[in-house]
């Protein structure tokens, strides 16, 4: 399962059992997080992946951004909500592949902001299938305890 972890939104993508293509499934608002959590929470009970994968949010030269501390806190919440490995995956250029995409398939502005992020893990979480069906290797990190937060 991939999430992008926004301030707003949480977008959640899926993939099919054999890890070959990831779909969109929901945006969850983040401006209730204890309800955002429950929402995730169930999400993750019905599909029970083998592990999440989340948007690691860098700039272009690799560091960390502002959001990164943000997002980076937020999936230990849900790591603790769930139970569930976590990776962090590079999600640069995913927003804005997402946003072309939608476009592409002729969503309008005001459409695209309500399916972007979810859109986004669409991206995330392929990127990492990718990545893995090609190498061999999980995608991205595993999400650093707190005492590293990198």
């Amino acid at each position: 399962m991939g999430l992008d972890i926004g301030s707003v939104r949480i977008g959640v993508a899926s993939s099919d059992p054999d890890g070959i293509l990831a779909t969109p499934l929901s945006v969850v608002r983040r401006t209730d997080e204890p309800a955002a959590l429950r929402t995730l929470r169930e999400i993750i009970d019905e599909y029970e992946p083998i592990e999440l994968l989340i948007g690691d949010p860098k700039s272009l030269d690799g560091a960390a951004r502002a959001a990164a501390a943000t997002a980076l806190e937020f999936a230990r919440r849900i790591s603790v909500a769930t139970s569930t490995p976590i990776r962090l995956v590079d999600e640069r250029f995913t927003t804005v592949e997402a946003h072309h995409a939608l476009a592409a398939a002729g969503k309008n502005s005001r459409q695209r902001r309500e399916i972007v992020d979810a859109q986004a893990a669409v991206i995330i979480l392929q990127n990492a299938l990718e990545f893995e069906h090609n190498t061999g290797e999980p995608a991205g990190r595993a999400m650093p305890d707190e005492e590293s937060q990198q």
